[in-house]
């Protein structure tokens, strides 16, 4: 879906200042929403701290060690003593301890840890799961199917992910540099003021590299969107795409979303790449002048040999978290490009509430009112002009007119997927918006043009309908929908397992499917939507007989295209333009000579020519 540009910037390029609004903006919202797990991300940080600061004290218990040992070397070679293996013995072992507790608690950390991002992954994703179902269809009529499933996988595995690895991270990092910056202190504050100069050069390369970066990121995460959705929108529509020759095209125009893809990619993985060595240099410098200035301690007598071992042990755990945390910035660039889709997702206007005490489904007997309807997919261009009509219960109604005249809108307002503009549908006298949707959707049985069967076997296909249903209802509804036939005629009969899309049985068998679907719902009020577009005549005729059963005693609305197979409904609306220009019965329009008429021997012109 083609997006315009703001202000003709592309995305992503919005100041500086935005950018840095929406990132703070993105990660108080994600810390906000890890509050539920905040008993377990406090025993992770307080194992990733602990952790680390008991492996902190191990170049200082080490460099101890070597102490020892150069010192009993000097006794060995001046014959004043020896070496006191003994004391080493007992310091080696005590860094033992130390480093195999350490050990331990990295281990309950990241167990614990896998934990709450496996929970993260399952609450946001049964978050979006819940919002999708809360959404209007205004929604999904301007948003790419590949869009919202970007979101729901790869926008929340990299917030978690993000989570699983770098949280503790950043904790054990922090703690790493503080607990060595006091180890550096204890030894010697002239070399620790040398290692603490390394600490301004690496803020300015990490805060110019996040700077130019951070962009890059936010259009990634865009323009993956971008790509998925057009690779499930040509998935989906392969066939009408190959039947129109239309490969090329798809693959120039998925070409040109992947370019983006790709100069956003490497961009932001170029200049997240470009922290390590850039950190790695700066922290080599220091190195140096440490080396350097510890050489000439020693000389002069101020620090021992093993205090320079922990030292540069000390120097090297000090300027690697600072790399750790640049690279980590990196990361959560992404992660909040990827957690601002996910909860500008969550954030969407949903659809108005249901009532707080809704009337119960029972009051709907099959009454519908249309009082003086107007309504507008968009607000700026209006579609239905006063629309009313009345039909009283056990009424079979069709509703006919030319493509465009608002037919399948009526419906789509009478089943609230859309609420009006003005005016009211009232169900046995109540305003449809004084029920639940989910109750009021129980008493209406709907069978579309668009079929729509799901990965399961044929029997829990028509279940769908009514999952309580035996399986002696369900090969009843089967019968009368004429689906009984076809189904054995296949191998596994009704334990036929449909795939993703239905493509092992035939458009009309499909169709056949889903007036079975609604023949088992047993519904008070039925919607037939061009219910046997996609079957032969013959079989046409079988489905007409099985729903002049099935709507007896109840209120059908009837949309067909096809005039002939309306002749029997009690009443007939004919809309054109949005407004309904004429009602009556078949036989009567006819007489009327009106657009009615017109309208059906137009169906017969080229029969008669």
């Amino acid at each position: 879906m083609a997006r315009p540009a703001m202000h003709g910037r592309g995305p992503g390029a919005m100041a500086h200042g935005e950018k840095a609004k929406d990132f703070r903006g993105s990660m108080k919202r994600l810390l906000a929403y890890l509050k539920k797990f905040l008993p377990s991300i406090i025993l992770v940080l307080a194992c990733a701290a602990a952790s680390t600061v008991f492996s902190i004290f191990g170049p200082k218990i080490l460099g101890e060690a070597t102490t020892r040992l150069f010192e009993g070397l000097i006794a060995m070679l001046t014959g004043t003593g020896g070496i006191d293996f003994d004391a080493i013995g007992r310091i080696l072992l005590f860094l033992a301890a130390l480093y195999v507790a350490s050990a331990l608690l990295s281990y309950v950390q990241g167990w614990v840890m896998s934990g709450v991002a496996t929970r993260l992954s399952y609450s946001m994703r049964k978050d979006i799961s819940e919002k999708i179902d809360r959404l209007p269809l205004s929604y999904f009529d301007r948003v790419p199917h590949g869009e919202v499933l970007s979101r729901i996988t790869n926008d929340v595995d990299t917030v978690t992910q993000t989570l699983n690895q770098s949280l503790s991270q950043m904790v054990s990092q922090i703690t790493m540099i503080v607990g060595v910056l006091c180890m550096m202190l204890s030894i010697s504050p002239a070399m620790t003021l040398v290692a603490i100069c390394i600490l301004p050069v690496s803020v300015l390369v990490v805060v110019n590299v996040v700077k130019h970066s951070q962009r890059f990121f936010r259009s990634q995460q865009e323009y993956l969107g971008h790509v998925n959705g057009h690779v499930e929108e040509m998935y989906g529509g392969h066939t009408v795409v190959t039947a129109f020759n239309r490969q090329e095209e798809t693959i120039r125009t998925f070409d040109e979303m992947n370019q983006k893809l790709y100069q956003s990619g490497w961009k932001s993985q170029f200049l997240g790449g470009m922290m390590m060595p850039l950190m790695n240099f700066v922290s080599n410098l220091g190195y140096v002048g440490i080396v350097v200035l510890g050489g000439f301690l020693s000389l002069s007598g101020k620090i021992t040999v093993g205090d320079i071992q922990a030292f540069t042990q000390y120097v090297r755990q000090f300027t690697q978290p600072v790399t750790q945390i640049a690279n980590i910035s990196n990361v959560l660039q992404q992660t909040a490009a990827a957690a601002e889709r996910v909860f500008a997702f969550l954030e969407e206007d949903e659809e108005t509430p249901d009532p707080a005490q809704p009337l119960p489904a029972s009051l709907i007997q099959g009454e519908v009112t249309f009082a003086h309807v107007h309504f507008g997919y968009v607000p700026e261009k209006t579609i239905i002009h006063d629309f009313s009509a009345m039909v009283s219960p056990g009424t079979k109604v069709a509703i006919v007119g030319p493509t465009g005249a608002g037919k399948t809108t009526m419906v789509k307002l009478l089943m609230r997927f859309y609420d009006v503009s003005e005016g009211a549908i009232l169900l046995d006298g109540y305003d449809v918006r004084q029920f639940s949707r989910a109750a009021m959707r129980d008493a209406f049985g709907m069978v579309l043009q668009d079929t729509w069967l799901y990965n399961a076997t044929i029997r829990e296909n028509i279940r769908f309908g009514r999952l309580d249903a035996t399986d002696e209802e369900v090969l009843a509804a089967a019968k009368a929908a004429q689906v009984d036939h076809f189904v054995h005629t296949l191998p596994q009969g009704y334990d036929t397992v449909l795939n993703e899309d239905g493509s092992n049985v035939s458009q009309g068998q499909k169709q056949l499917l889903t007036i079975a679907r609604t023949i088992l719902s047993d519904p008070k009020i039925l919607i037939l939507d061009e219910a046997t577009s996609s079957v032969d005549t013959r079989t046409e005729m079988a489905i007409q007989r099985a729903m002049d059963e099935l709507t007896r005693g109840r209120t059908s609305f009837i949309i067909a295209h096809r005039l002939s197979t309306i002749r029997n409904a009690d009443l007939i609306l004919v809309m054109k333009d949005g407004d309904i220009v004429e009602t009556g019965t078949h036989d009567g329009l006819l007489r009327q000579g009106g657009f009615y008429a017109n309208l059906y021997m137009s169906q017969f012109a080229d029969t008669r020519e």
